[in-house]
């Protein structure tokens, strides 16, 4: 499988830390938050990754090239100045993804997490990995009943911005700026949704202080 890393965000409430970087170029624990998402896939096999870019995107280049000092493959989909956000920075990337199911991350959150091998059923366009509800997301985002996704429920869980998508999940889009989510949403309706509760440390690093959580949770070990 290969994979992709969704770096092209502004990371608003980041500034002024994120005025001359991207927000997954951050340094955690001694290094950039992206870091960890390079080695953890490359230690799970999956060494073909594209990372979108926008904001600052040179920055992620200078520092990852083209992968090989982490022994993996880079491409990268550059979107210019104005990032397409999740969906249609996908879609500008799926050139570069092929036709078989992808692993997706957000470049900005920090998860301990296991890219394993999983294949998607027959018919299946996507499968999320959920995590209990954290402070900023109190009333979470989907159902999640035996292992299908539901839009709604008796009690509803975040997604943690881990994924494996289908390419024909995009069929009928066309290229510019949209969000995943109503794509997620669609397809949770046809029960064509996936996923699975994930109990492991998680974080959305959106703002200094999560940011200096992790980093703080980093240092320690």
């Amino acid at each position: 499988m290969k994979a992709i890393i969704l770096a092209a965000g502004r990371g608003e409430r980041m500034r002024p830390l994120t005025d001359r970087m991207p927000k997954p170029m951050l340094p955690v624990g001694g290094k950039p938050l992206i870091d960890y998402h390079v080695v953890a896939l490359e230690h799970a096999g999956i060494r073909d990754i594209v990372i979108n870019l926008a904001w600052q995107g040179v920055r992620v280049v200078e520092h990852l090239g083209d992968g090989s000092g982490f022994q993996v493959r880079i491409v990268y989909s550059d979107e210019g100045a104005v990032a397409l956000e999740t969906g249609g920075g996908i879609f500008r990337a799926l050139k570069n993804l092929g036709p078989e199911p992808f692993w997706v991350v957000n470049g900005d959150i920090y998860a301990e997490f296991d890219f394993c091998a999983h294949e998607l059923a027959a018919g299946v366009l996507a499968h999320l990995f959920l995590v209990p509800n954290p402070t900023h997301n109190p009333d979470g985002d989907f159902a999640l009943g035996d292992d299908r996704i539901a839009n709604a429920g008796d009690q509803l869980l975040t997604f943690s911005g881990i994924s494996i998508l289908r390419p024909a999940l995009f069929d009928g889009c066309e290229d510019g700026v949209f969000s995943l989510t109503p794509l997620l949403r669609a397809a949770a309706d046809q029960g064509r949704v996936t996923g699975q509760l994930l109990d492991l440390f998680w974080s959305d690093v959106g703002t200094p202080e999560r940011l200096e959580a992790v980093d703080a949770r980093l240092s320690e070990q």
